[in-house]
């Protein structure tokens, strides 16, 4: 046999060997494998496919010894014509444009609600923790108020508290047509209502309600789980007016 034959023949048998040792090291090959963006069945992906990252959303303080929040959000025109119409405090100066501001955070239960709950938290709530909510709840009196008569019954602290109190406010989207409100109009609690669950994806009526004073919209009560996510609460949508015309003040 020619030395060419031989060297030929040798060649072939080395090319075999490397092409059976590439197959043993890649057993995969040729299965979906999974990209960075994936894990394991029923796992959260949390990687973005931009950026590869993306923060994790803040958790929310529990509170304990209740069901479920409502947060209340007093129309303050209707307040102010009740309460303050001279005007003289910083909720109803006619400088400042207030529409809806936050009444409280309540704490409830199914069937009723805890109130002005024993607490190792001070009852006054310090003017440096209090003013940091004056663009939510200008008034240091209801602030301190709403404390001692609800937030002691949330199982946290003042500064936690606030601190759900404001998320709370933050998950709602008020609708321009009623931030500012020019002149006095008529309306009634299913407007609001349909108002507020169009501008709120997961909110629904049965979790909502609207109440009325003299006449006029007084509040807006919105239910919310410890997670600070929407859900319904008979008792509180029942509790809504039913005026069917109804007035809506201007804003200062």
């Amino acid at each position: 046999m020619s030395c060419a034959r031989h060297l030929i023949l040798a060649l072939a048998g080395l090319l075999a060997l490397a092409a059976c040792s590439g197959e043993e090291k890649n057993p995969q090959a040729g299965k979906d494998a999974p990209t960075s963006n994936t894990t394991a069945a029923n796992t959260p992906i949390i990687g973005n496919p931009a950026t590869g990252t993306r923060p994790k959303a803040q958790a929310v303080p529990l509170g304990s010894g209740f069901d479920f929040y409502v947060l209340s959000l007093s129309w303050s025109p209707s307040w102010c014509l009740d309460n303050d119409p001279a005007g003289r405090s910083m909720q109803c100066d006619p400088d400042n444009n207030h529409g809806f501001i936050v009444h409280g955070l309540w704490p409830q239960n199914e069937q009723g609600y805890p109130e002005f709950c024993r607490t190792r938290e001070s009852d006054r709530v310090p003017d440096t923790l209090g003013r940091t909510l004056f663009d939510i709840m200008p008034s240091m009196g209801l602030i301190g108020h709403e404390w001692r008569k609800h937030g002691s019954c949330s199982g946290l602290s003042q500064k936690d508290y606030f601190a759900v109190l404001r998320t709370a406010r933050e998950k709602v989207v008020i609708p321009p047509s009623l931030q500012s409100v020019g002149s006095d109009q008529r309306t009634n609690a299913t407007q609001i209502e349909t108002t507020l669950t169009s501008a709120n994806p997961g909110l629904r009526s049965d979790a909502l309600a609207v109440t009325c004073a003299s006449g006029r919209i007084e509040e807006v009560r919105i239910c919310f789980n410890k997670d600070l996510s929407f859900r319904a609460c008979g008792e509180i949508d029942r509790g809504g007016c039913k005026v069917k015309n109804l007035q809506l003040p201007a804003t200062p």
